[in-house]
């Protein structure tokens, strides 16, 4: 590993990686899969944990939360000089049945707001077809090919709700409008808002938990979704560190 110099401070040639989740379990589910310990680090409005050049933090559940936490990170390392180069939002999921069933591992090719926008006679109109903003935010798909190798995820859509899907209907609805959809959550979409204000890439990484539909709680798996969380960033991990923007 190459050390330079900057600003009086040694810093090694690894990417600076920032990884956003929702709550402390999947952030130190992703902690657990590097040896060294983590260094907490106060800044306003959020707290970090730091391995190395990576960042951890438990933005906040829903996507407006987890955009504003983001920001923070992302705004303090800008002002320091030393930008993030990566953005990666991870967690657990629920996945759309039969394409990502529980333990697997999702790499978002596609991120995508799935229920911002209208609703109307017709149907849901994403906020694009209103005129406004965007709905969707595009990982760079070399990395999204590499991390999928490394680690045998399935690739596909991600999408990003502020209500968690509890019913068939639903799910079919979603699935309707996004046939590639693999798995929903609740913040990816809000941290990629927060990277690209910033012009910084970003990923998101989800290990599937439950089925998206009914809500069944006794079908959930969380703890089997943490612990492939944990191993998939262990295969991730040299990819992440080592990875910078074309």
């Amino acid at each position: 590993m190459v050390l330079q110099a900057q600003e009086g401070l040694l810093t090694t040639s690894s990417a600076h990686v920032l990884v956003a989740t929702a709550v402390p379990v999947e952030r130190d589910a992703v902690a657990g899969a590097f040896a060294s310990p983590a260094v907490e680090v106060l800044l306003p409005g959020v707290t970090l944990r730091r391995i190395g050049t990576l960042d951890l933090v438990a933005a906040g559940v829903g996507p407006a939360l987890a955009a504003a936490s983001a920001a923070c990170a992302l705004t303090a390392a800008a002002l320091r000089g030393d930008p993030y180069d990566l953005v990666v939002c991870a967690g657990i999921a629920g996945g759309f049945a039969p394409d990502a069933p529980v333990g697997s591992l999702v790499v978002a090719d596609d991120i995508v707001a799935a229920d911002l926008g209208a609703q109307t006679p017709d149907g849901f109109l994403p906020v694009t077809e209103l005129g406004f903003g965007t709905v969707n935010h595009r990982p760079p798909q070399p990395l999204v090919r590499d991390l999928a190798v490394a680690t045998g995820a399935r690739t596909g859509t991600v999408l990003t709700v502020s209500t968690v899907t509890g019913s068939a209907a639903r799910a079919e609805e979603l699935r309707g409008r996004h046939p590639r959809a693999l798995a929903e959550a609740m913040e990816g979409f809000g941290v990629a808002e927060a990277a690209a204000a910033h012009g910084t890439p970003v990923v998101e990484v989800r290990a599937v938990s439950n089925p998206v539909g009914p809500r069944d709680r006794a079908a959930w798996r969380i703890g089997d979704a943490l612990e492939a969380l944990t191993e998939g960033f262990g295969k991730l991990a040299p990819l992440l560190e080592g990875w910078k923007p074309a």
